[in-house]
């Protein structure tokens, strides 16, 4: 059963991580696209605005499909851990704890998964597992 819960939390994490990463590449699912992501970057000191947004919605896309399946989970997890980094540093940070109050809560937890999925490995339903990776 163990393995099952790894691929429920990496499923549920990776999809919506990888959403989220659309929303600023592609600007699916009411997202801002690299036009609207750039221009917010812009205004909180992220410069060139656009191809950092588009750099950052691509990897948080990627990330999120790779952490789904499983499949090269350090790089994965890394690429969920940084963007919360730079999310903390540079919007959530000064807001505090809580979420409701645009803290850094959400952000933790998405790093705190990330982290203990990468220590432990993927589990043994994922592509990892598979072709015998890291783990």
């Amino acid at each position: 059963m163990e393995d099952v819960g790894f691929l429920i939390i990496r499923f549920i994490v990776g999809l919506y991580f990888a959403a989220h990463g659309a929303q600023k590449a592609f600007g699916w699912f009411g997202g801002g696209g690299p036009e609207g992501t750039g221009s917010f970057f812009e205004q909180i000191g992220i410069k060139p605005g656009k191809p950092m947004a588009l750099l950052a919605g691509l990897g948080e896309f990627v990330g999120g499909i790779l952490f789904l399946l499983g499949f090269l989970t350090p790089l994965a997890s890394l690429l969920i851990i940084i963007p919360m980094i730079v999310a903390i540093i540079t919007v959530h940070g000064k807001n505090g704890w809580f979420s409701d109050k645009g803290g850094i809560e959400y952000n933790v937890v998405l790093i705190s998964v990330a982290l203990g999925i990468m220590l432990t490995g993927p589990g043994e339903i994922s592509l990892d597992a598979v072709w015998d990776l890291f783990y």
